[in-house]
């Protein structure tokens, strides 16, 4: 029998969902790291990403497309507790963020087939439940790329 495992992160579920969604973005465009610093709250969030070079207006209104393109199929959010071992043959799984206590159950989240990440936040049950997606300010500095955004109805 699988432990019950609750959300402990007090993040607004639409966002959080977002952020995921965004984490892959940036990866998949950029082949940077997931986030390692945000901060995901109901009017506004923020994450960090290394860069080597600062992007262009042009790559980051791609990003917001793109972020949107995802969110609008409706994908479905699920969780799947499964040990360490089976997460780690998943392709593509970043467990850079998970803490050394950890044990050997792994909460994973699932965006569809599009991001799969350990995570103990809130999250909703499909895509179509985040709004529209829009960065509300970037600025790079020393290699850091620092995107603010919100999600719109």
């Amino acid at each position: 029998m699988q432990p019950v495992f609750t959300p402990k992160k007090d993040y607004f579920a639409p966002m959080h969902t977002t952020e995921h969604v965004l984490n892959q973005t940036m990866v998949r465009m950029f082949g940077c790291e997931r986030s390692k610093n945000a901060h995901i709250e109901k009017n506004k969030s923020k994450c960090d990403y290394f860069l080597p070079q600062a992007p262009t207006q042009a790559q980051i209104d791609a990003l917001e497309q793109k972020v949107n393109e995802v969110l609008a199929q409706n994908l479905p959010v699920t969780i799947q507790v499964l040990s360490r071992a089976k997460a780690e043959k998943l392709p593509g799984l970043d467990m850079g963020k998970l803490p050394p206590t950890v044990g050997d159950e792994l909460r994973i989240v699932f965006v569809g087939e599009y991001d799969a990440c350990p995570c103990i936040g809130a999250h909703v049950e499909n895509t179509s439940q985040t709004g529209h997606f829009v960065v509300s300010s970037w600025d790079y500095e020393n290699g850091r790329l620092r995107i603010r955004f919100k999600l719109e109805n």
